[in-house]
Order: structure tokens, then C-alpha cells, then sequence
């Protein structure tokens, strides 16, 4: 009896002992996940593979959106700005499809662990735009599980959102698809088209052929009207709204510039200023 009763006093220390192991372990991960940072979902990595380490940079900087140049040379689609920068190595599979596919396995699902909202990937086509598109969809579909796609009518999320830009002949191609796996770049000369959002995701242009302010002195009025016009457009259909050749210089121009487009409701900032962009927008947390 006192051997029983002694055995049930050492299995109940050991669970004691087990528990306080493992409690200090449970809480120090708890904490880590609650004190990871968030996602910027509104930095856009502008010509992301400029960067040493193209995607991979943007992804250590929490960026949401991340832009691809793309040309079709044979049957591959090769990454860089002109073609004189492109390297057979250098293709879409390796630096971003891929590595996307493997760490959306180890993050269970996502891009980003625990937060399911998808990554945008803009592709812009430097090449022809069908015959260019056409490769592309056959590589999408290489990873059918990656990609927000879109079928027969229906819009079904994915990790990753690839949104197509560039040349313009890639349209034709994919209005024409029942089931495809990229969304389209718009201008706004689309914005309030009959397209809708589950094909022009994003409407994009030029902020210097739309607006005169570059960040120095005051907004003119009619011109902070116009961009929250456009926003507000934009967002009635459910698009979401990028503008490229905003000011890049680190300073007060581009911090004001910055500032006009959180408060506008700007999706995206455009920079190939990766630290910049983030230190920027922990600054401005609540816009």
C-alpha cells in the first residue's frame, strides 16, 4: 500500500515537473507569434528583382506586393529590366514561383504564417503580350494550389494574387479564359468600364501624367479631390489602386508624398526603397 500510494506521489511530480517544462516553451511561442510583425499589405517592392536577394528581400521586409519584369525568350520566362540585363538562370520559376510554392508548404498555407490575406505578385510583360501570357498561364498552372483563381464566374482566394501588367496584348488572351490563374493591371482610363474587379484587380498609372504635386509645398486641392475621387472609385468596384513614378528620394518630399496616399486610401506605395517603405509605414501603423 505505502508503494502504491509513493508511486501515485512520483507520477503526479512528474506531471507537475512536465507541466512546468512545458509551459515556459507554450508561453515563449505564444508570445513570439502575438509580437511577430505584421504584413504591409500596402509596400510594393517596384523592379523587386534589383534587389540582392529578389523576393526574399521584400518578404524580410513584410512587403505585400512584389513586381516581376518578364520576357519570353524560347519557352522561358526570363527575369529583368531590358533585355540586355536577362540571365538564363534568372527566370520566373526560380526566383519567385518557386520559392513561393515552398514557403507557402512551410507556412501552412500562407504566405505570410497566420495571416491568409494573399501576396500580390505583379508581373509585368516586357515581350509580346499574348504569346508572352500564354507561357505564363502554362507556368501558373504548374502550381494550381498557389494561385487566387479565377473560375467560371467565381473568385476562389489563393496565397498568392499574380496580377498581369505591361504590354497590353495579354488582354485578349486572358478576357477569353473561363478559368485562369492572374487578374489584369488596369489604367485609369478603366476605371468605371463594364470590366469587372475578378478581371481588373488593380488599377494602376503614372502619377506624374495624372498629378503635378511631387511632394514639396502644399497639395493643391483639387488635386487631393481627384485622388480620393479615384480611390473611392476604384473601391466602389472593388479594385484596388497603385500609382509608379512617385518621388523615391529618402526626405520630406517623399514622406508628404507618402502620407497623401495612406490618407487617400492608396493600396499600394510604390519604392524600391525596401527600408525606407517599412520604416515608413511602422511610423504611420494606424493609417
Amino acid at each position: 500500500m505505502a508503494l502504491t500510494t509513493r508511486r501515485r506521489a512520483l507520477t503526479t511530480l512528474g506531471a507537475a515537473l512536465a507541466g512546468a517544462v512545458a509551459l515556459p516553451a507554450t508561453d515563449a511561442f505564444a508570445g513570439e507569434h502575438q509580437h511577430r510583425p505584421r504584413p504591409l499589405w500596402r509596400a510594393h517592392a517596384h523592379n523587386d528583382y534589383e534587389h540582392p536577394r529578389p523576393l526574399l528581400d521584400a518578404l524580410d521586409h513584410r512587403f505585400g506586393s512584389v513586381e516581376a519584369d518578364i520576357f519570353l525568350v524560347g519557352d522561358q520566362l526570363l527575369i529583368g529590366h531590358t533585355a540586355d540585363d536577362l540571365d538564363p538562370t534568372r527566370t520566373l520559376e526560380s526566383l519567385y514561383l518557386a520559392p513561393l510554392a515552398a514557403r507557402v508548404k512551410a507556412n501552412r498555407g500562407s504566405v505570410y504564417r497566420g495571416h491568409r490575406a494573399p501576396l500580390q505578385l505583379l508581373i509585368d510583360i516586357k515581350t509580346e503580350g499574348s504569346s508572352t501570357y500564354l507561357e505564363l498561364d502554362r507556368q501558373l498552372r504548374r502550381h494550381k494550389h498557389l494561385f487566387t483563381t479565377y473560375t467560371h464566374g467565381r473568385v476562389l482566394p489563393g496565397p498568392v494574387t499574380a496580377v498581369i501588367s505591361g504590354d497590353r496584348a495579354a488582354r485578349a488572351p486572358m478576357e477569353a479564359q473561363t478559368v485562369r490563374r492572374a487578374f489584369y493591371d488596369g489604367r485609369l482610363a478603366d476605371l468605371g468600364s463594364a470590366a469587372p474587379a475578378s478581371f481588373i484587380s488593380l488599377i494602376s498609372d503614372n502619377w506624374t501624367l495624372n498629378f503635378t504635386w511631387q511632394g514639396v509645398g502644399a497639395f493643391p486641392d483639387a488635386e487631393r479631390q481627384k485622388l480620393r475621387g479615384i480611390v473611392r472609385a476604384a473601391h466602389g468596384r472593388g479594385q484596388k489602386v497603385r500609382f509608379w513614378a512617385t518621388p523615391d528620394l529618402a526626405g520630406p518630399a517623399r514622406d508628404a508624398l507618402w502620407g497623401e496616399l495612406l490618407a487617400a486610401g492608396v493600396d499600394y506605395l510604390n519604392t524600391d526603397d525596401l527600408a525606407g517603405l517599412e520604416a515608413f509605414l511602422d511610423a504611420h501603423r494606424s493609417a
